[in-house]
């Protein structure tokens, strides 16, 4: 990874949270401890941010409580291609005229592309899946009510009878932080309880998910395997886990990524 975009995931992150530590730097940009270290530094030389015993802070803290796990701008050029494909194939799925419910995600935004032609209910807690059909669809679009968290652009209630209890979906689309024998797992338990209040909502739960979800872990469950109807990934996806899948009853789609998908991924690196 560039320096440049080294940089740029340094300082979203740190504008996350009060302190962005070392090793999840070294995570989200595939960089060594010394070479993080080295970023950090020059940063503070430069008044980006400051450093801290292990990590670095925000020059001025961010004012909000802020979700865990990598922020959305971080999140969107990444496997982008791979993405675009997963999200065709999800599309694929619906009917119009269908209720059905997306989750905030990187993945699941590339949906709105392809629902542009469509006439459906859609309910979803992402603000700019939202917007974006608003302004370039005939969907009809719900929102639940709640705080806008800016980094993940999601929105999420702390309460249980919020406008979610009512939409009733045949089919509700969900991204993951990681995938394994265990179920879907996510980096935050106020996503996980919005999830699990979405979920019980819809017929069916089609996760769309790389094949790089496999390889992660967190130690926070949303929901098991068996749960899970449709399980949309790329020709990345191991045949161990394809198998895993299957065995738990999974339908599995792989997308592969068309040409147009791929120049699109390139250009935007």
């Amino acid at each position: 990874m560039h320096e440049k975009e080294r940089h740029r995931i340094i300082l979203s992150l740190v504008q996350s949270r009060p302190v962005a530590v070392i090793q999840d730097l070294v995570e989200m940009t595939g960089a060594s401890e010394a070479t993080i270290r080295r970023d950090i530094a020059a940063l503070h030389v430069q008044g980006s941010l400051r450093r801290v015993r292990g990590g670095a802070e925000a020059i001025t803290p961010p004012s909000q409580t802020v979700l865990m796990g990598r922020p959305y701008r971080v999140n969107e050029e990444i496997n982008l291609a791979s993405k675009n494909a997963i999200a065709r194939e999800a599309v694929a799925l619906c009917n119009d005229g269908e209720a059905i419910i997306i989750n905030g995600g990187t993945t699941t935004y590339q949906m709105v592309h392809r629902l542009a032609g469509r006439q459906m209910q859609v309910f979803t807690n992402s603000f700019p899946i939202a917007e974006h059909l608003l302004h370039h669809s005939k969907n009809t679009v719900l929102v639940p009510g709640g705080t806008i968290y800016r980094e993940q652009n999601i929105i999420l209630s702390p309460f249980d009878n919020d406008t979610s209890q009512s939409f009733y979906a045949s089919k509700m689309f969900m991204g993951a932080h990681a995938i394994g024998p265990i179920g879907v797992m996510e980096s935050d338990p106020l996503l996980i309880q919005a999830e699990l209040k979405l979920i019980g909502q819809a017929d069916e739960l089609i996760v769309l998910a790389d094949s790089a979800k496999f390889k992660s872990r967190s130690s926070l469950i949303v929901c098991a395997l068996s749960q899970i109807s449709t399980v949309i990934t790329d020709p990345g996806i191991s045949e161990e886990d394809c198998d895993m899948l299957k065995e738990a009853g999974v339908r599995v789609i792989v997308a592969e990524a068309q040409q147009e998908e791929r120049k699109k991924s390139t250009s935007a690196a």
